[in-house]
């Protein structure tokens, strides 16, 4: 069976760009005080997601680039717009403990105490991928990292357009870009859409390997270690 969490249609959807097409993107700017404005933009980056089109987008770490794991040929693009190998895996951010509830698990006791600690926030989850998720996320097909942003546009995009497969907006090797501008520089040949948040915090999420007897850690980042094991020695990790 192949699965795929709600979002929208392929009607209406903006039809994505053929790659290294050298065309300059649409630049955004966000204000979530203004909410008409808002609306439009998530209305559109969505649009653009349905299409099979990249977005790259703020967050409460670093810049972006999103797709939608679920539409044919999307993933490839972020692969190749970002140089990286199908062997490293595309995250995926959620909009929910419910959402990404859909596509990993069941969580573990443990897991469920990082979550529900840390999420909203820097901190992602590597668990087991869910029978009959049919996201294009890499090679990697039986895990799935997660993470539930602290960040209103992302968690808005993503109860729009469905979980989002995200990586940092910059080429494979380079430091992560912190603002529009950077994306725009990086990869903006790619990205049909940039959406404008400002300056971004700067340092990617701490990724965390739960899917073995103890939690081992991937990448470090914004979380600190130390804060992860105090709450895995909280109880049981069963």
């Amino acid at each position: 069976m192949t699965r795929r969490p709600d979002g929208p249609s392929a009607a209406g959807a903006v039809a994505a760009p053929s790659q290294s097409s050298g065309h300059r993107p649409v630049v955004r700017t966000v204000d979530p005080a203004d909410a008409l404005a808002f609306s439009d933009v998530v209305a559109e980056a969505a649009r653009v997601l349905a299409g099979g089109g990249l977005v790259a987008l703020p967050t409460d770490t670093v810049y972006g680039l999103a797709c939608d794991p679920f539409r044919p040929g999307a993933a490839a693009r972020v692969f190749a717009a970002k140089g990286r190998p199908r062997g490293v895996p595309l995250p995926v951010l959620v909009a929910s403990v419910e959402q990404a509830d859909e596509l990993g698990g069941p969580f573990s006791a443990v897991t469920e105490r990082l979550v529900a600690r840390f999420w909203p926030g820097p901190l992602t989850v590597v668990v087991s991928r869910r029978p009959g998720v049919a996201a294009d996320l890499g090679d990697e097909g039986g895990t799935i990292g997660l993470r539930l942003p602290d960040h209103a546009l992302v968690r808005a995009l993503c109860a729009e357009a469905g979980p989002l497969a995200t990586t940092s907006a910059n080429r494979h090797g380079q430091p992560p870009a912190v603002t529009a501008a950077e994306v725009v520089e990086a990869v903006g040949g790619h990205v049909p859409l940039v959406l404008d948040g400002g300056r971004c915090e700067g340092e990617p999420s701490t990724v965390v390997d739960l899917t073995g007897p103890r939690p081992r850690l991937v990448r470090p980042g914004r979380l600190p270690w130390d804060a992860i094991e105090a709450v895995v020695g909280d109880g049981p990790g069963d």
